[in-house]
């Protein structure tokens, strides 16, 4: 657990260091899923764009999520699980790539 929760909060730093990403995470203690939205992007667009590159995530919509969604004004997120077996390397590699969509 201790080594989920630090990947998964590097890798919400690292989003966040973004003006064009936005963590949708909430919560008190967050655990290593991690959904996210970029400026002007769809998520499935993203989803898309990452399996390309051999990262999978998944995306959630309004549909499966009415009530939280809808209170917080989203549409759509992106979904991305952070395990023990992911790397620090890993974590970067899936930023940079965030950085050359938008």
């Amino acid at each position: 657990w201790a080594r989920v929760e630090r990947l998964a909060a590097d890798f919400r730093t690292q989003l966040s260091a973004s003006k064009a990403i936005k963590v949708t995470d909430i919560g008190e203690e967050k655990c290593g899923i991690v959904t996210f939205t970029v400026e002007g992007k769809d998520p499935l667009e993203i989803r898309a764009y990452l399996t390309a590159n051999q990262i999978n995530v998944w995306s959630s919509v309004i549909e499966s999520t009415r009530i939280d969604m809808e209170e917080r004004h989203l549409q759509s997120v992106v979904r991305a699980s952070i395990h023990y077996y992911n790397s620090e390397a890993e974590v970067s590699r899936f930023c940079d790539l965030l950085q050359s969509v938008h």
